[in-house]
C-alpha cells in the first residue's frame, strides 16, 4: 500500500463494511481524514490505515466498541446511529458526497485540520443554487465553519437533522390538508429538538411538458389522462411530495401514471426526460425548464423553500450569521438574479421553538 493509493467515499465503505452516509459522518467528525478533488471526496490510504490504527487502540475487552474521540474532547457518533428509529428508514445510501464549492482540491491534514483551528462541519442538505450562494457568504464571512454540502432531498434532510446529522435543512414540501408549506412536517419531524424556522425564497413549481404541449396538461386533474408518462422524482424530494399530495387531493391513483415508479434524483433529471421525449410530464421547479431547454412550463403552484437551522449550544455564532447574510441586501441582490425567485420574505423568521 502506498502514500499515492487513494479511495473514493464508495471504496471506503464496501472496505470497511459500512454505509457511505456512516463514511460520510466520519468525515465531517474529523474521524476520517479526506479531501476533495473536483466533485469528488477522496480519502489517502494511509489515512484509511491511521483511522483503523485508532479503533483498534480504542476497542475494549469483551469486544465492545466505543465511538472514537476527536483530539478536541468531541465525541463521534458515528459508530451509535444503527439503531435509528421508524423515520430513518426514508434515508438512502444513494446521498451525494458531502462537499464544498471550491474547484481546488482542499486536502484536509492533521497539522492544518478544522479541529486544529477549531472550526466545525456544518452539513447543509438540499440543490437548489442559492445554497451555494449561501455557502460562500458563509465562508467568507467566518473562518470558524466549514459547510458542506449534502444533495439530499427535503424529508430526508428533516430525518437526518432528526438523527443529529445535518445542521441546516433547506425544505419545500407542501401539506395538502392545509395548504402550508413546510411547518406541519417540521413540527413532526423535530419533535423535541429546539429550532428556528426562516425564509430562504418562494419559486413557481408545476409541469414540466414537451415543446407546444402536445398533451393539453393544464391542471392537476389532467395528470389523470390514460396512458400518460411520467418522469418523477425520488421518495423524500419536495417534488415528490408535491406530485403526491396532489395526486391524492384529486382522487388519481399513482398506478395511472405510467413511470410512476422510475426516479430522478433532480429537477434537471425530470426536465431532460421530457425534453427528449422519454415522458409526457414531469414536476419541478421553472429553472430547470429554462436550463434544459425544448421543454414548457406551466406554473401551478409558488412553494415556500425555508431553511431550518438547530437551536442548541455551539450553534449561535454560525446561525447568528446566516441570518445576518439572508437579511442582507448583498444577497438578496444576487438571488434575484435568478428570474422567479421571490425574495419578498428572504431572511424573515417564520417559526422558532
Amino acid at each position: 500500500m502506498t502514500e499515492e493509493q487513494s479511495y473514493t467515499t464508495e471504496e471506503i465503505s464496501k472496505l470497511l463494511k459500512i454505509s457511505k452516509l456512516t463514511v460520510y459522518d466520519l468525515i465531517k467528525k474529523g474521524d476520517l481524514v479526506a479531501y476533495r478533488v473536483g466533485k469528488q471526496m477522496r480519502i489517502d490510504a494511509t489515512d484509511l490505515e491511521a483511522y483503523k490504527r485508532r479503533s483498534k487502540q480504542l476497542q475494549l475487552p469483551g469486544g465492545q466498541r466505543p465511538a472514537l474521540s476527536h483530539p478536541s474532547g468531541a465525541v463521534s457518533v458515528a459508530e451509535t446511529r444503527e439503531s435509528g428509529n421508524a423515520a430513518a428508514a426514508h434515508l438512502s445510501d444513494n446521498s451525494a458526497p458531502l462537499s464544498r464549492p471550491t474547484s481546488e482540491a482542499s486536502h484536509v491534514v492533521p497539522g492544518d485540520s478544522p479541529i486544529a483551528h477549531a472550526a466545525r462541519h456544518v452539513v447543509i442538505t438540499g440543490q437548489d443554487v442559492s445554497l451555494d450562494i449561501l455557502m460562500r457568504h458563509m465562508e467568507k464571512q467566518t473562518r470558524d465553519i466549514r459547510p458542506l454540502r449534502s444533495f439530499m432531498g427535503s424529508l430526508d434532510g428533516l430525518i437526518s437533522m432528526y438523527r443529529g446529522e445535518s445542521d441546516l435543512v433547506s425544505t419545500h414540501l407542501l401539506d395538502g390538508d392545509t395548504g402550508e408549506y413546510n411547518l406541519p412536517y417540521i413540527r413532526k419531524i423535530l419533535i423535541g429538538w429546539s429550532y428556528v424556522v426562516v425564509n430562504l425564497l418562494s419559486r413557481p413549481a408545476g409541469l414540466y411538458v414537451g415543446r407546444g404541449n402536445p398533451r393539453g396538461l393544464q391542471g392537476w386533474a389532467d395528470l389523470n389522462q390514460p396512458d400518460l408518462r411520467l418522469a418523477n422524482r425520488e421518495k423524500g424530494s419536495g417534488a415528490r411530495v408535491l406530485l403526491d399530495e396532489q395526486l391524492r387531493l384529486h382522487g388519481i391513483p399513482s398506478s395511472r401514471l405510467v413511470g410512476y415508479n422510475m426516479e430522478e434524483t433532480s429537477h434537471m433529471g425530470v426536465a431532460a426526460k421530457v425534453s427528449s421525449g422519454e415522458a409526457d410530464v414531469g414536476i419541478g421547479i421553472e429553472k430547470a425548464a429554462r436550463l434544459v431547454g425544448q421543454v414548457d412550463f406551466i406554473p401551478l403552484t409558488q412553494e415556500r423553500y425555508d431553511l431550518v437551522m438547530l437551536k442548541k449550544p455551539g450553534n449561535e455564532a454560525w446561525t447568528d450569521s446566516v441570518l445576518r447574510i439572508l437579511q442582507s441586501s448583498e444577497f438578496r441582490q444576487e438571488l434575484q438574479a435568478f428570474e422567479g425567485y421571490d425574495v419578498s420574505r428572504t431572511g424573515e423568521i417564520l417559526y422558532e421553538i
